[in-house]
């Protein structure tokens, strides 16, 4: 005898149920993957447990790419259907969606800190292996660009500053060049002032001398002739004519 056709309603056994629900999505997942191979479609598939556990198959790992497309060929669809874009259904519709992609979106970033990747397949885990290996690449090259172009930088930095530290040390040497000859000047110019003051003290005791001599000269002259005008004004009489 064949094996009867089994009815479909929910299992009250826990236990059974859960052995069911593990049998039975091994199989759709095999099932979406041989799909995918066999017809070259692109095959999305999200099952969540009882508990909450979220076990999914897309094509080439790429879940991102194939709700993206879903959208938008339902949001098309809608647009045909639904005219009114602000009607509550549209608005539920939407929001169901962008909940499921933002847990899309949060399960791939615990995939990428490694937690949760029990559920993973060996093809799952070498796809993510590979994005984290490009996502490495670009950080990597990006770090060196930033840090060739800070080197750069620091090197124009480190040109300007000797730059102006030249140009610096030749203003101070400039500068120490001028107080030089100014002191030089100065110098020179304190010993020809020394010089004609001693000229010119000579030149006054010279003066004076002169002036000293000639005033002993004039002196002595009217001297003479004050002694002169005297004889002859009060004239001495000869002894022989007072005996006379």
């Amino acid at each position: 005898m064949g094996r009867g056709r089994v009815q479909l309603k929910r299992i009250e056994n826990k236990i059974n149920r859960q052995v069911t629900f593990s049998k039975r999505r091994s199989g759709l997942l095999k099932k979406a993957n041989e799909i995918s191979v066999l017809c070259d479609a692109d095959v999305g598939l999200i099952v969540f447990s009882t508990k909450g556990k979220l076990f999914e198959y897309a094509t080439d790992s790429c879940m991102e790419r194939i709700l993206e497309r879903y959208e938008r060929y339902s949001y098309a669809e809608r647009q045909l259907k639904e005219p009114d874009p602000d009607s509550p259904a549209s608005w539920t519709l939407e929001h169901a969606k962008l909940k499921a992609r933002m847990e899309v979106l949060q399960r791939n970033q615990r995939h990428y800190m490694g937690e949760d990747l029990d559920t993973l397949s060996m093809k799952e885990l070498q796809n993510l292996e590979h994005q984290l290996d490009d996502s490495l690449k670009h950080i990597r090259r990006r770090k060196n660009q930033l840090m060739n172009e800070s080197i750069s930088e620091l090197q124009k930095k480190d040109k300007a500053l000797q730059e102006q530290n030249n140009f610096l040390a030749k203003k101070i040497k400039e500068r120490e060049k001028e107080a030089a000859a100014a002191m030089e000047q100065q110098q020179n110019h304190n010993l020809n002032s020394s010089g004609y003051d001693n000229m010119g003290m000579g030149s006054f005791n010279n003066s004076n001398e002169m002036y000293r001599v000639e005033k002993e000269g004039a002196a002595a002259a009217a001297a003479a002739v004050t002694q002169h005008q005297n004889q002859f004004s009060n004239p001495v009489m000869p002894t022989w004519m007072l005996h006379s």
